[in-house]
């Protein structure tokens, strides 16, 4: 699977330079249905080159747009590994694609810029988290939502402790592992050959350092909570390595090498649902104690503009409602329609979008649950 990450997502939004082809579409992760998504995605192509050609582009314009994305269709291996979706960008000097664990619904967008809605489930702040699962043979990082969480392709992070530390490494840090507490006239873990509380520790500490280093930059600017995975001894030991900042004091104990994703997924969610619940409901507490303070708005007029200029911490937004109208940055004004015509946007969307981009917490929550029952409402910070 392949990592979002916000800086990448920013990029996407602020590129201004032409026409951008956004593709959305499910896919498979085995079986014959895979080759069914091949020609799935050859159809949107096609319908990517009518759009195209609608803005004005001539026929060699259009192939030479096109060209990457054409490419994936004659890439087997590309097919074998997917993700629930898939997200596809292509433009002039643009091609960008992320096979993320999100269920889209097939949509092909044809503007001036890319269109990133279908993306905002993975920075929304109530179901987005990554998964560190470690030992001395393999580190996994693996990102999830509420419903299930993928490996991500790891670049610029040791894998294993022999990678980190070379050749030998290993057989100097061997322990005798358990999964859980010692029992009775057990001992704890301990290394053979040296003594555990000086060489052995730092060996594994210089290769959690890397591992700290690379995942720094592979998750920067992310503010998704972490969980380790892994044996007994080794959680405390990444822990003193660790510099990410949104680390969960509580994490899965086992081999977790012995687990599959779902299997890592579940026992996960059981830690991260009660966090995300709990910075929800002090979210809301907090809407209420600022409320008549000039801090919070449930004025849509209000709020998009001022998510646009960086001022809204926190929003809570109902799914499935649309409020369809334009915001004209220039003037800072915002105008309401009562139907969606040419050229308007989904204002609840844009506010979402501008919060995210601009540092904030977005809750996607059902139309009851938001707070003053309005379709959204914004906490300011100042």
């Amino acid at each position: 699977m392949d990592l979002l990450t916000l800086d990448e997502l920013k990029a996407l939004v602020r590129r201004d330079v032409g026409p951008c082809v956004s593709i959305f579409m499910p896919t498979h992760r085995a079986g014959f249905e895979t080759r069914q998504d091949q020609i799935r995605f050859k159809n949107m192509l096609r319908e990517a080159e009518e759009g195209l050609r609608a803005l004005g582009l001539r026929s060699p314009q259009v192939r030479g747009l096109l060209k990457p994305a054409r490419r994936l269709l004659t890439d087997p291996a590309f097919w074998r590994h997917q993700s629930d979706g898939l997200a596809v960008f292509a433009g002039e000097n643009l091609f960008r694609y992320y096979r993320l664990p999100l269920d889209f619904t097939e949509l092909v967008v044809v503007s001036e810029r890319c269109h990133i809605r279908p993306l905002l489930p993975l920075f929304i702040g109530d179901g987005h988290f990554f998964i560190l699962a470690l030992s001395q043979n393999q580190i996994r990082l693996l990102e999830g939502t509420r419903h299930r969480a993928d490996e991500i392709e790891l670049e610029g992070v040791p894998t294993s402790l022999v990678e980190a530390l070379g050749e030998g490494s290993e057989k100097q840090l061997q322990f005798h592992t358990r999964t859980g507490a010692p029992g009775a006239g057990e001992r704890p873990a301990a290394f053979h050959g040296h003594d555990p509380a000086d060489e052995a520790k730092e060996r594994i500490l210089r290769y959690f350092r890397q591992v700290n280093d690379g995942l720094g930059q592979v998750l920067r600017n992310e503010r998704a909570p972490l969980v380790l995975a892994g044996v007994n001894y080794l959680l405390p030991l990444y822990r003193e390595a660790n510099t990410y900042a949104h680390l969960l004091e509580q994490g899965i104990t086992g081999n977790p090498e012995a687990l599959t994703p779902a299997e890592l997924h579940g026992r996960a969610w059981e830690i991260v649902q009660p966090y995300f619940l709990e910075a929800e409901q002090a979210t809301r507490a907090r809407y209420q104690a600022l409320a008549g303070t000039g801090r919070t708005s449930t004025n849509v007029q209000e709020v998009v503009p001022a998510a646009y200029h960086g001022r809204v911490e926190v929003l809570f937004v109902a799914l499935g409602i649309q409020h369809w109208g334009r915001f004209v940055p220039e003037t800072n004004t915002v105008h309401l329609s009562a139907e969606r015509t040419p050229g308007d946007e989904d204002l609840l969307d844009l506010a979402a979008i501008q919060t995210i981009l601009n540092g904030g917490t977005v809750y996607a929550v059902e139309p009851e649950n938001v707070p003053d029952g309005a379709p959204l409402a914004a906490i300011f910070r100042f």
